[in-house]
């Protein structure tokens, strides 16, 4: 049986389709602003960013489509479950991302969304180009010829 990947407690969401939809070119790690009941809610666990990307407004940069959702004990002071959530890099950060996605049509996808040493949430992005049918075919094809590669030598 194949060992599976110890995964950090810490982590709270991860992207598993992104690096099959997308080819990651460069990852970075972003500070994301959070209200109470959001860390709150991230901490038992719940959160889903299998549509979450990056986008910029203004001189600052917006985490989109991230799901996080009420947290149950908190009444009428909960908060929005998609709503924009700020990232936190630096101007020169923010830059240098802006000219790569608009030049040359590239995506910044959220990863993954954990809490690190600290205990400050964070997101790590990757910036990335989207793959076309056939790349994602011999993405499926070369992942099945290693699985079968591996059986095979473990057999023999």
């Amino acid at each position: 049986m194949v060992k599976k990947k110890k995964i950090d407690s810490s982590t709270v969401a991860r992207n598993r389709k992104a690096r099959f939809n997308y080819e990651i070119l460069e990852e970075l790690e972003a500070g994301i602003v959070l209200t109470g009941t959001e860390v709150k809610s991230l901490r038992s666990g719940k959160a889903d960013i299998t549509e979450a990307h990056a986008d910029v407004r203004g001189a600052e940069m917006f985490l989109l489509n991230c799901y996080i959702p009420e947290y149950g004990k908190a009444g009428r002071f909960n908060h929005e479950p998609r709503r924009p959530r700020k990232l936190l890099l630096h101007k020169k950060e923010i830059k240098k991302l802006t000219g790569k996605v608009l030049t040359k049509g590239l995506t910044l996808v959220a990863l993954t969304i954990y809490f690190n040493r600290k205990g400050l949430a964070k997101v790590k992005l990757a910036l990335a180009k989207g793959k076309a049918k056939h790349d994602k075919r011999e993405t499926i094809k070369n992942r099945d010829w290693e699985r079968e590669k591996a059986r095979t030598i473990r057999e023999g």
